[in-house]
């Protein structure tokens, strides 16, 4: 097997070992017989456990943050004309879409495991930070638009969306035939015409 084929090989398996057996059951050994092969396989890719472990993580953040740059532009209106309520089930619906396109990915951050080492803590909130800003940014051009009202809390909005999204991902990882993604496509459409009636907005602005 070719080396990068190998180590994709390796990262699969400490996943698997990590979801099944959670973080304290994770070890060289047990990551060797999940792959399938010998422990010297093993220490050929990763000098040892923590460096395959940051492996595993940096992989893992990167598959989501490349999903969620699809899910949250960082210029959701052009022109203004768009509906948030609209844009916003599209984008629960987009985020949910890729959490059950990798669900393993997104287990081990909706739903993480006792012992969940710091490393990745770290790195789940630093990224959560970056999204809750990149979601702020959305709210307040959709107020900027006259798409939602001026008197509205960006800040509180952003996070209230955030956290719905993300309560979301873990019922469909763990509820997927109650919770499928068309109910909260149509519960956050629902919702935001029901606090901003289309019929009571203004005409929308044309922000340059």
């Amino acid at each position: 097997m070719p080396p990068e084929q190998r180590r994709e090989q390796l990262i699969d398996a400490a996943l698997n070992v990590i979801l099944e057996h959670g973080y304290g059951g994770v070890s060289i050994e047990a990551i060797a017989r999940a792959a399938g092969v010998t422990r010297p396989v093993v220490y050929d890719h990763f000098p040892n456990l923590p460096r395959l472990l940051h492996a595993l993580v940096e992989r893992e953040e990167r598959y989501s943050l490349e999903q969620l740059d699809q899910v949250v532009p960082e210029l959701p209106f052009q022109t203004g004309s768009e509906d948030p309520g609209e844009l916003l089930a599209a984008a629960v619906r987009r985020f949910l879409d890729a959490v059950m396109d990798r669900p393993a990915t997104w287990r081990l951050i909706l739903l993480p495991l006792d012992g969940t080492p710091a490393l990745v803590r770290e790195h789940v909130e630093i990224n959560r930070a970056r999204i809750v800003k990149r979601i702020e940014g959305f709210v307040q051009a959709s107020v900027d638009y006259g798409q939602l009202p001026a008197e509205l809390d960006v800040e509180l909005a952003a996070r209230a969306i955030h956290d719905l999204a993300e309560a979301a991902g873990r019922t469909v990882l763990t509820h997927p035939e109650r919770f499928p993604t068309d109910r909260y496509e149509h519960f956050v459409r629902t919702v935001l015409h029901l606090i901003w009636p289309p019929a009571l907005r203004p005409a929308p602005q044309t922000v340059r």
